[in-house]
């Protein structure tokens, strides 16, 4: 059930915090409902577009930024209260981005919700501001916790309390809360009652269960069982050994780990306790202590990988690798194609799994084909003239292009596939338009409801049917 909150209140209704609070009673009641069955193992029947997520490199806290697949934006928590949530607007602004969708809280401890405040104060001032936050319930006492209830008050930002059974209704992606439950775990411990995102794309999906450690862990084994099942687990709690226990493993299964935290956490994130049970079932594992930034992209049957450094990714080798530091990414690298032939976890590894670094604007394959103008500051409103944002192709070489398959896609991984029936003859030109309008041999549609290309600066990803990068082509504002 998700109880609207409405401005003014301290503490978000129905659910006490923990012992030392001194915050009033709620006074709010339920304005929407929703059922509490678990998610389903069986994935859609198809997915259209990709879904991003993004690990940002914030040290020791953490951040996430999912983008969906109609351009809707999701931000998971925003870093240490020190950080002032510098790295999460940072990158927001590198992606073009001016509006956050849904704002998880995921518990209100300070080194993830360090930025709340200054994201709600900025994209509200200067943006196009917050859709909803999603919240636990759980409150604390720091001043951090209480600059983000102001932050709330003073814009006005719809607040829920979400528990197990909600969703957030991103278009085009399944996004289930599935812990804590309604009457808190642990005496109300905020670590226990983090909210645990499942997000799904077709047959890939990322388990996000927050600081959840053993008794959080226990209610989602207990309740969910194999639905657990994940192809990216993001680690409890940092990588605590308190967090991923056996049996939790167990039932999620991950094919691959993204861990957050700092190279040199005071706490010893990761602890070698979990990276052994990572070991044991075989994860490939990242870490923001070590590969920076970290971006996953899916199409819904493959899981694109791109980290800012390049190391090693079995987990018991992850301390060989020199420390990064915190901050916004300057440059993300390709490194790893997961192919997904079910939910239930089976996967096949393309390409070797590793792929070629592809930093620079020089194709990997020869094809012949050219980004000959990238047209991203459209006439007016970009958001009222899409269709006048256009990337145009020209086929330099001496064959017929076959394009059926090809993806084109930008920074942020918003991805276009080009459909069935369409090549490009030598000497010729293909212009693709943001907007939605009625393909034809010269002119494509993108069909997105929002700019896809960066005013400011952006890339042009371009790959045949195989997955292989045939152009990356940055350009700037």
């Amino acid at each position: 059930m998700l109880l609207v909150l409405g401005s003014g209140l301290i503490i978000l209704a129905g659910c006490s915090g923990p012992a030392t609070d001194t915050t009033p009673a709620p006074t709010s009641t339920p304005t929407d409902t929703h059922s509490t069955e678990t998610p389903t193992s069986e994935p859609s029947p198809s997915a259209n577009g990709t879904l991003s997520v993004y690990t940002l490199n914030v040290g020791q806290g953490a951040s996430l930024l999912v983008i969906g697949p109609t351009g809707e934006t999701l931000l998971i928590d925003s870093g240490d209260w020190r950080d002032e949530g510098e790295v999460a607007l940072a990158t927001l602004d590198r992606l073009g981005i001016n509006r956050i969708d849904y704002l998880v809280t995921s518990h209100p401890d300070a080194d993830h919700i360090g930025g709340h405040a200054e994201i709600i104060d900025a994209l509200e001032t200067n943006g196009d501001g917050i859709g909803a936050i999603y919240d636990p319930g759980i409150t604390s006492t720091s001043q951090t916790y209480q600059d983000y209830l102001n932050a709330v008050e003073r814009h006005n930002v719809t607040l829920y309390q979400a528990y197990a059974g909600d969703e957030i209704p991103m278009v085009g992606a399944d996004v289930e809360i599935l812990g804590p439950p309604a009457e808190p775990l642990a005496g109300g411990d905020r670590n226990e009652n983090s909210l645990v995102v499942h997000i799904a794309h077709g047959n890939t999906s990322v388990l996000i269960p927050g600081d959840a450690e053993s008794e959080g862990e226990a209610y989602l084994t207990d309740t969910y069982g194999e639905q657990l099942n994940a192809t990216v687990l993001v680690p409890g709690h940092h990588g605590s050994a308190s967090s991923s226990s056996e049996a939790f493993l167990e039932e999620v299964d991950p094919r691959i780990a993204a861990i957050t935290s700092a190279y040199d956490s005071q706490y010893g994130h990761p602890h070698e306790e979990t990276l052994q049970r990572l070991a044991n079932i075989g994860v490939r594992t990242y870490w923001t202590g070590t590969h920076g930034t970290i971006r996953m992209v899916s199409n819904g049957t493959h899981l694109h990988v791109a980290t800012e450094a390049d190391a090693p990714t079995e987990p018991l080798q992850l301390r060989s690798a020199s420390g990064t530091s915190e901050g916004p990414y300057t440059s993300l690298t390709d490194r790893f194609v997961l192919a997904v032939s079910s939910i239930d976890g089976s996967t096949i590894v393309t390409d070797g799994g590793e792929t070629e670094p592809t930093t620079t604007a020089s194709p990997t394959t020869d094809t012949g084909l050219t980004v000959t103008q990238i047209h991203a500051d459209a006439a007016g409103d970009d958001r009222e003239n899409l269709n006048d944002e256009y990337v145009v192709f020209t086929n330099s070489g001496d064959s017929t292009l076959d394009l059926a398959g090809w993806t084109i896609a930008d920074a942020a991984g918003h991805t276009y596939t080009v459909p069935a029936g369409v090549s490009l003859d030598p000497g010729a030109e293909l212009v693709l338009r943001t907007g939605s309008g009625t393909d034809t041999a010269t002119e494509l549609y993108w069909g997105s409801g929002s700019p896809i290309w960066n005013n400011n600066g952006d890339t042009v990803i371009v790959r045949n049917s195989t997955g292989s990068i045939v152009i990356e082509e940055d350009y700037d504002g």
